[in-house]
């Protein structure tokens, strides 16, 4: 096996999900590579792949919204050091040359073996490490992103949001900030509840600085100066934006001010994930304004489930597409008659994810201080928030298509207009 000094970070794509799934596993046992995501579709592939930046790309070559050689050819011309290894049902000598005058590296025939497909990541996954050390390093600020206010990142918003207290908001934002974290694309987690809020608490940290030191200076924010604010945590690598230390300091950040800082740091990270309290603050209302996705999270109980209904609502008032809303169950059990199929039915808006309940996981987790994420991978709880990595990364790219076709539609309703 060859020698190298980092894993070999990878993408699946594939709009078959037992595809992907089996080629996740196949690789799982392999220590020398990562695979940091994946995508159903040609665009997702692409969007996913501008996000993560990863080595080798394992893709299809038939889907239904664009090919895997058109695919691969978008992804060269902007990620030129990623490697491409084709997969298709049909050993096509045609098929191959066309893959590869796309700018593919290999060429495999489904299913391929264990052998088959380490061999063909480890080949492609050299040749990107070697592409990669050509490109000259970018200069960056202590946090990765940017340096003398030019953007690295067109960084994502991820506001995590329930009507309801105690449903899990603060361990799921926490967890998942570190299941989307990596080299490419680093995280900040940001604690929007500024009486109560403890992120900084369920990462066992304690923080000096907070969202009120950045606040009065918003319009003149510099990378050193938020990096200087921002809490690492080394465990995981993600950075924090603590909550104030006092109740009473919340006063002093308004919702147009707290946004503006969410809008600086999504240019100096792939994605800001955000804590919020129950209560619809000026806060959390400007989070919303400003969001990409929304993760609206509920329970099996009744009291929950109406208020996440509710929440719905409020968010058709103010004007969030549904298509941004992904509805999250919580501490799933199977033996409670209320499933999340008839949850989805009842408030007209479908569960995405459930989350399994495992008290004997999270609770330990919470006490410690010590994200399950950063433990046992292996567990039924690990792996649901790895999936549910997968579905925001792919919404994300969703809504951002959803934009942009708008946006067209915009364009060409003016210029019928102006004829």
């Amino acid at each position: 096996m060859m020698e190298i000094s980092e894993k070999i970070r990878v993408v699946i794509v594939d709009d078959i999900a037992e595809t992907r799934e089996n080629i996740r596993k196949l690789l799982q046992f392999e220590k020398d590579v990562e695979v940091v995501g994946t995508a159903r579709t040609g665009k997702e592939g692409i969007e996913v792949t501008r996000q993560t930046k990863p080595d080798v790309v394992i893709m299809d070559i038939n889907m239904p919204d664009m090919d895997g050689i058109t695919a691969t050819e978008a992804i060269r011309r902007t990620n030129p050091f990623t490697q491409i290894v084709i997969l298709s049902v049909q050993g096509d000598p045609n098929y191959m040359r066309r893959a590869m005058l796309a700018g593919a590296r290999d060429f495999l025939t489904k299913p391929p073996t264990v052998d088959e497909l380490s061999a063909a990541v480890r080949r492609a996954g050299k040749m990107a490490h070697e592409e990669r050390e050509k490109i000259p390093p970018a200069v960056q600020s202590p946090s990765g992103g940017m340096v003398a206010g030019v953007s690295a990142y067109e960084g994502k918003i991820i506001v995590v949001y329930s009507p309801k207290g105690g449903v899990g908001t603060t361990t799921l934002v926490t967890n998942l900030a570190i299941a989307l974290h990596n080299a490419e694309t680093p995280v900040v987690v940001v604690d929007a509840n500024l009486q109560f809020g403890d992120v900084a608490v369920f990462l066992n940290e304690q923080a000096k600085n907070s969202v009120v030191d950045l606040a009065p200076r918003v319009d003149e924010l510099d990378p050193e100066v938020v990096d200087s604010v921002l809490l690492p945590h080394k465990p995981s690598g993600i950075k924090i934006l603590a909550a104030p230390l006092r109740p009473e300091y919340a006063e002093s950040v308004t919702g147009e001010q707290f946004a503006k800082v969410l809008q600086f740091l999504r240019r100096m990270f792939a994605y800001v994930v955000v804590d919020t309290s129950c209560y619809l603050s000026d806060v959390v209302l400007s989070s919303l304004d400003v969001t990409d996705v929304v993760i609206l999270l509920t329970t099996q109980d009744i009291p929950a489930i109406k208020n996440a209904r509710v929440a719905l609502e409020v968010f058709d008032v103010l004007n969030i597409h549904r298509k941004k809303v992904l509805f999250v169950l919580n501490r799933y059990d199977k033996r409670i008659g209320i499933t999340p199929d008839k949850i989805g039915e009842s408030i007209k808006q479908e569960v995405i994810a459930a989350i399994p309940f495992d008290e004997r996981t999270a609770i330990p987790s919470v006490n410690r201080g010590i994200p399950f994420m950063l433990e046992d991978k292996t567990k039924p709880l690990a792996k649901a928030y790895f999936s549910l990595a997968e579905v925001v990364r792919q919404r994300i790219s969703q809504v951002a298509d959803l934009e942009l076709e708008t946006k067209k539609g915009y364009s060409g309703i003016f210029t019928r207009v102006g004829r």
